[in-house]
C-alpha cells in the first residue's frame, strides 16, 4: 500500500450502479471505523456504470435503515481514474469491477472485497431488483466481509498506537 500526501488512508468500495452493495458497504464501513476507533480512515464509493447523482435503491435504504444507519444522503459516482488515484485501497463486489479498477491504474491496490478478506476470491452478489429478504442477506455479508477486511487492514497496515 503507497503512502500518498493526504493524512487520513482512504478505501474505496466499487459496485455496478453505487446504488446497493457499494454504498452500504461504505456505511458499514463507516460505523465499523468509528467502532474501533479509526478516525484516520475515510471511505467513498463508486459504480462501474453508475448515474451521477443517483440515490440509494430503496432495498439498500431500507436495510440500511433497519440497523441504525441512513443512506438517505447517498448519491451514486461514477468510478473515475481520479477516484482510483486518490484511494489506498479499492475494495471491489466482483471481478469485472476489479478488472475496471485496474485498468484505470489502481492495480496492487485493488482487491475483491471477499479476497481481501477471507483469501478467497468471493463475489458478493447484486441484490438489485431483488425483495428485501435479499438485501438482508447482502447487508449480512458485506458486515462479515467488513469485519474481516478491517481486522486485515489493522494488522497489516495501521499502527497499534497512533
Amino acid at each position: 500500500m503507497t503512502t500518498s500526501s493526504h493524512d487520513a488512508m482512504r478505501i474505496l468500495f466499487v459496485c455496478t450502479g453505487n446504488t446497493c452493495r457499494s454504498p452500504l458497504a461504505a456505511v458499514i464501513a463507516r460505523r465499523a471505523l468509528a467502532a474501533r476507533g479509526l478516525g484516520q480512515v475515510t471511505v467513498a464509493s463508486a459504480g462501474t456504470g453508475a448515474w451521477a447523482d443517483a440515490p440509494a435503491s430503496d432495498g439498500a435504504l431500507l436495510v440500511a435503515l433497519e440497523h441504525g444507519l441512513d443512506l438517505n444522503p447517498h448519491r451514486a459516482q461514477p468510478l473515475s481514474a481520479g477516484l482510483v488515484a486518490e484511494s489506498d485501497l479499492v475494495l471491489t463486489m466482483g471481478g469485472s469491477h476489479l478488472e475496471r479498477v485496474e485498468s484505470l491504474g489502481g492495480g496492487g491496490r485493488a482487491w475483491l472485497l471477499g479476497d481481501y478478506a477471507t483469501g478467497r476470491p468471493r463475489m458478493v452478489s447484486d441484490p438489485f431488483g431483488g425483495d428485501l429478504a435479499v438485501y438482508r442477506e447482502t447487508f449480512d455479508e458485506l458486515e462479515e466481509l467488513i469485519g474481516a477486511a478491517l481486522d486485515r487492514l489493522q494488522r497489516e497496515h495501521l499502527p497499534a498506537s497512533a
